[in-house]
């Protein structure tokens, strides 16, 4: 698959996003934000590196109430986040563990402080404060009168909803998935070791045009699998297996994340049916993908057809979620999230059914929430189990 998309973003995205942060931020009161996770950052700056998979370092990204964020980072990161559209880089000599960053920061911080001010910070679900907890400490030991409020709905709410530029990437790695797994037939057979199986996929993935594929897990066993986070084995595929492959690939910092299932040889009557339920489950989740609809109520169209083979509700905890710069992100398709849907929210479905003794099965697809009902980014799934 030929690269012909832009990477990156023009400079209005960032601004646009700075401006409706800036917008809630007003409401909520809050004077500024404190963001230092990698997809929060990079979601203002447009500052994009695996250097991140390092946890040796710290990286800050502060929003005011008004003008461009300010990036309060080490200095092996000020090259690049020069290239971005911020003016405002401090930077610091790091690793530093007795001040990394936290004077900067301080100094930063201080004028809020002094009035009384409230910085919002994300605090809730699918969060992590990403530096030492000492230092968070020390930081508000430093800012007496520093109030600190929770930004997690404000920041979450509007990763949830894309933009038109975020959701063509999104389709453009959604394609080269689909792609790949179109593959599959011609690159595994019978005989073939599972973890062999998956290093073919990855090499598929990549000469597709994937920039990466960091997510691929999945099993094979008689008839089903058992479980779909494990690595691979080397046990070879045989008559009989059902093969599960679920992948999260990349392009220019977007992921997809979509499984499909095959049967090895033959499939049995068992399979199938599990099969077309879920097949017809995703059908059901895609026509209830309209703004107003709740999360919720995804989950319960779904659930109505898987019911029809498992009424237990399975353990999984969730049909599907949220779909963007991470693999999973908010919100949840499961009884408990009632987020509303809302246009250009782009999300996974993905219904699971517990059968026989210990077996399972999952199938997915990625969607773009339009007012019509869910828009598929994947190319869907054959109606019946294929088999190699």
């Amino acid at each position: 698959m030929s690269e012909i998309m832009q990477r990156g973003f023009p400079e209005s995205e960032f601004k646009t996003r700075t401006a409706n942060a800036q917008a809630r931020m007003a409401d909520q009161g809050l004077d500024g934000l404190l963001l230092m996770s990698e997809p929060d950052v990079r979601y203002f700056s447009g500052f994009h590196t695996l250097f991140w998979q390092s946890p040796t370092r710290p990286w800050f990204l502060f929003v005011p109430s008004t003008g461009k964020p300010i990036a309060l980072i080490p200095e092996i990161g000020a090259e690049l986040m020069r290239r971005s559209w911020l003016d405002d880089i401090r930077t610091w000599s790091a690793p530093a563990p007795q001040d990394d960053g936290i004077s900067l920061l301080t100094e930063l911080l201080s004028p809020l402080a002094s009035s009384g001010a409230k910085l919002g910070v994300m605090k809730g679900h699918e969060t992590a404060l990403r530096m030492p907890l000492g230092d968070w400490e020390r930081l508000i030991v430093n800012l007496p009168g520093l109030q600190i409020g929770d930004a997690t709905g404000l920041v979450q709410g509007l990763r949830m909803v894309k933009s038109a530029g975020e959701i063509e990437k999104l389709a453009h790695i959604c394609a080269i998935g689909s792609a790949t797994f179109a593959r599959v037939p011609q690159i595994v057979s019978t005989g073939m070791p599972l973890d062999e199986a998956f290093r073919q996929f990855r090499r598929e993935a990549l000469a597709q045009g994937a920039d990466d594929a960091p997510y691929v897990v999945g099993g094979a066993q008689q008839g089903g699998y058992a479980d779909v986070i494990s690595p691979p084995t080397r046990r070879p595929l045989q008559n009989g297996d059902v093969l599960m492959i679920d992948t999260g690939c990349t392009w220019d910092g977007y992921f997809c994340d979509f499984d499909r299932n095959w049967a090895i040889g033959t499939a049995d009557d068992r399979a199938r049916r599990v099969y077309d339920t879920l097949w017809r489950a995703t059908e059901a989740g895609i026509a209830a993908a309209r703004p107003g609809a709740t999360c919720r109520d995804l989950f319960q169209a779904m659930s109505a057809v898987i019911a029809e083979m498992d009424d237990s509700g399975g353990d999984i905890g969730r049909l599907g979620h949220g779909l963007g710069m991470q693999l999973t992100e908010q919100p949840s398709h499961a009884a408990f999230d009632t987020t509303e849907l809302k246009e250009n929210m782009v999300l996974t479905l993905e219904p699971s059914l517990s059968y026989g003794d210990g077996m399972m099965m999952v199938h997915e697809e990625n969607i773009v929430v339009t007012s019509e009902g869910g828009r598929l980014l994947t190319t869907r799934a054959a109606p019946e189990l294929p088999v190699i």
